[in-house]
């Protein structure tokens, strides 16, 4: 497995990968980020993405397997579908065999609450997801041109160990861009890092004829409702310990009504029924508790 981009979800998959045998290898953009990796154990490559060094693009067609994470960047689109038909050339004799890349939810755009499928007809609105989009499209037709099973993996909101309403609760984290434009959305989409995994394994393994599935969770919950179970969760296995994370309720609460139109409920009845997945964290429920079993006491203040 090639990985393009070993940032959160990366390096999850890959640590993954590795414990069934699997041979990984992925990239990253700083040095000081190819020496943590490294000392995590996974061979790196520095990329800029903007000017691929060819020794990189050729150890890449070593692999039969590539994921793409990169996300587009604005002004400038997929950095690296900027040099399509080097890729295309490099990689026309190699050992690929299979391609997906990971985008968003985002592409489908102003929704009014409806539920949303892959056959929904796509309408972003913000430059990042019209971006996407094309990104998609991208990889879709260099893929299949070259004769690879590809993919394209439309993702909720990511999270997981290290990343989710409760480590943002204790880290007194402020909200990311992103989270301010959810915060007043009565629907989101996420899926836990556990489950994109096991419905990219399942890609694998059951090669599909299909391009595109949605992989989310069964609960589109809204933001304010997640955060405010994550600081339950916390409060009761950590009594009285609550008052370090007095930012809490203001990260969890909207300040204010931001635009709604965004709203969706995405379907992911395709990834069931012909990938075959059964979600190991159907709700943010069950991917909160089972982060908060795995943590030790995050708390160093005095009660």
């Amino acid at each position: 497995m090639f990985i393009l981009g070993m940032g959160f979800f990366g390096q999850f998959f890959a640590q993954s990968l590795k414990k069934e045998g699997w041979v990984v290898t992925g990239t990253c953009t700083s040095k000081t980020k190819k020496k943590q990796l490294e000392e995590k154990g996974f061979h790196v490559y520095l990329l800029d993405a903007n000017q691929p060094e060819l020794s990189t693009l050729n150890a890449m067609k070593c692999y039969t397997h590539l994921l793409v994470t990169i996300p587009p960047v604005g002004g400038v689109g997929d950095p690296m579908l900027q040099h399509a038909e080097l890729l295309r050339s490099t990689l026309l004799d190699g050992n690929l065999q299979w391609l997906c890349y990971l985008s968003s939810t985002s592409v489908y755009g102003h929704c009014g609450g409806a539920w949303v499928d892959e056959d929904y007809p796509t309408s972003p609105t913000r430059e990042l997801a019209k971006l996407r989009l094309d990104a998609e499209e991208g990889w879709l037709n260099l893929g299949q041109g070259l004769g690879f099973s590809t993919q394209v993996f439309r993702l909720g909101g990511i999270y997981g160990p290290g990343r989710s309403a409760v480590d943002t609760i204790i880290k007194q984290e402020p909200p990311s861009e992103g989270q301010k434009m959810r915060k007043s959305r009565q629907y989101t989409a996420r899926v836990h890092v556990e489950d994109i995994c096991q419905a990219l394994k399942a890609s694998i393994y059951t090669p599909s004829s299909r391009g595109i599935y949605n992989i989310v969770d069964d609960d589109p919950a809204p933001r304010e409702e997640v955060f405010t179970y994550a600081e339950d969760l916390i409060k009761k296995k950590w009594p009285g310990r609550t008052k370090c994370s007095s930012n809490s309720a203001s990260a969890a609460s909207p300040t204010k009504k931001d635009d709604s139109r965004g709203d969706k409920r995405v379907s992911n009845m395709r990834m069931k029924r012909e990938l075959g997945v059964r979600l190991l964290h159907p709700s943010y429920r069950s991917g909160l508790l089972s982060i908060i079993d795995q943590m030790e006491n995050p708390f160093h203040c005095s009660p």
